[in-house]
């Protein structure tokens, strides 16, 4: 078979995929493996990295088997992933030492509590473009290290190493030979310094972690090793990495200052390329490193919503309310309104712009008269309602407004959510053909390394626009929904406070 493809692994914080694209940009092959989610305690979220690892390995199979083709085909193999996720293992025996921490975990927020008392906060935020909080990785390497017997003490010698999930991948992939991880994914961890690209030594003193145990950090495109063969039956380059929602930016082809996207995962998070140049945020949202095609790096200004898919699987999965998520377009278009019911799904504290890590979730509004249509209505607006605050944040720092959103990932499909995303923020809402940007976005980086792609023009070329989504909603009916809105997050803080 003469043509060639490059297989883009796209690791999710709640299933492993694996997909084909061929050279216009076309899926070929898609194969998916949802794995086990664990909660030891409350607000305690953990993966097994044997379980990443296998489902990982077993689409990636699955999807070239569905297409025929051998390892001789692929082109080069690009990861895009979960960022923050925390794996420690012995490089020797290739065992975790413990389970993956989540991003989405929330046990160690005494420790950044006392981090921040310290006054430390300025100088995480200046070297790493951060706010302190423990859904970066720092504080989740620096809890393994204490809490499992022997661990500091194996770390110290170099027995043990540390991964965000692109680590973990690369390095079962090319059979334990290569420790890498790229700039964006570094850039989650709140040790590495975003304007030197190194990992910075006060921070690792700050939190107790030596360096031997980080991987070596590399641009986003450029070839970090080959997987072994016996791992996809040859020697594939694996030229692409990517935090999942960098990826998903470059996926998106928002390639220049100012273009803006929305992925709809099981958070929600919006990015704006700010191009070379890093913007302090005055209003609540992340300074961090975009993807790029080249060694010069490149910024972006993030606001990153905890739950926003996971609240359709709330419902699926825990209320039981609907039996798979495109059934909720389904029962909130039976209704006009949420009949003044508002959620606030912070299950695991509350992001940008509030950062309050002791938010929990709440509902409120409810009268005898709210149905099953009318909570999973509101659920679904909650989506909406958070990206807005992050949007409006990002036009404050900005000083100007957006034009645009350019939206993906799997809640982007929903028309209803989509729409009322356009009504709440008063913009057109751009829906592209394919909504896989994710991983077309680490298709694009692999291909541009290895020749597959020429360059950005050639990518820019292959994006197709799907569908419009213009606002049609009543300016002064969006206002009075909004205070709602306002009003139910501030029930959501006053339970943290009383919690604290």
């Amino acid at each position: 078979m003469s043509e060639k493809y490059i297989l883009a692994l796209d690791q999710g914080t709640t299933s492993s995929r694996g997909i084909i694209f061929d050279k216009d940009c076309n899926i070929k092959a898609v194969a998916q493996k949802e794995f086990t989610q664990y909660y030891p305690n409350p607000g305690w979220v953990e993966h097994n990295p044997r379980e990443i690892w296998s489902s990982q390995l077993s689409v990636a199979s699955e999807a070239m088997a569905n297409l025929g083709i051998t390892s001789s085909d692929i082109a080069a193999v690009g990861i895009t992933n979960q960022r923050e996720t925390t794996i420690v293992w012995d490089p020797e025996t290739g065992e975790p030492v413990y389970n993956a921490i989540v991003w989405q975990c929330r046990r160690t927020s005494s420790m950044i509590d006392r981090i921040v008392s310290e006054g430390y906060s300025d100088m995480i935020r200046e070297k790493t473009g951060l706010v302190p909080d423990a859904y970066f990785s720092a504080s989740k390497i620096a809890w393994i290290l204490e809490n499992v017997p022997g661990a500091r003490q194996r770390a110290e010698e170099g027995r043990l190493i540390f991964g965000t999930v692109d680590t973990w991948l690369i390095w079962n992939l090319t059979g334990g030979k290569v420790h890498v991880t790229d700039y964006t994914n570094a850039a989650r961890t709140m040790l590495f310094n975003i304007h030197t690209l190194t990992w910075d030594e006060e921070l690792l003193e700050l939190f107790g972690i030596p360096e031997k145990m980080l991987p070596q950090v590399k641009p986003s495109s450029c070839i970090y090793g080959y997987t072994a063969e016996r791992v996809l039956g040859g020697e594939v380059p694996i030229a692409g990495a990517a935090g999942d929602q960098q990826s998903a930016l470059f996926g998106q082809c928002c390639f220049d200052r100012g273009d803006v996207k929305n992925t709809y995962g099981t958070g929600s998070f919006i990015l704006m390329n700010t191009g070379d140049t890093p913007v302090a945020s005055t209003h609540g949202l992340l300074t961090t490193m975009a993807a790029s095609a080249g060694e010069k790096p490149e910024y972006a200004l993030e606001g990153s919503v905890f739950v926003a898919g996971a609240a359709v699987q709330w419902l699926r999965d825990s209320m039981r309310m609907v039996k798979n998520a495109a059934q909720t377009m389904e029962y909130a278009d039976r209704v006009p309104d949420s009949s003044g019911v508002y959620v606030v799904p912070a299950f695991t504290g509350m992001g940008a712009p509030y950062w309050n890590q002791y938010a929990r979730g709440t509902i409120v509004g409810i009268t005898r008269g709210c149905t099953k249509e009318h909570f999973i209505r509101a659920t679904l607006e909650s989506i909406a309602y958070q990206s807005y605050d992050v949007i409006r944040a990002m036009e404050e720092d900005l000083g100007t407004g957006l034009t645009d959103l350019k939206v993906d990932g799997g809640a982007s499909a929903n028309d209803f959510l989509m729409q009322f995303q356009a009504d709440i923020i008063g913009k057109k809402v751009t829906r592209p053909e394919c909504i896989e940007t994710t991983a077309m976005g680490a298709a694009f980086l692999a291909g541009l390394a290895v020749g597959f792609f020429m360059d950005r023009d050639e990518i820019r070329s292959k994006w197709e626009l799907g569908r419009v989504f213009e606002p049609a909603a009543d300016a002064a009916e969006v206002e009075k929904l909004l205070k709602g809105w306002h009003k139910a997050v501030k029930c959501a803080l006053i339970w943290a406070e009383d919690e604290e």
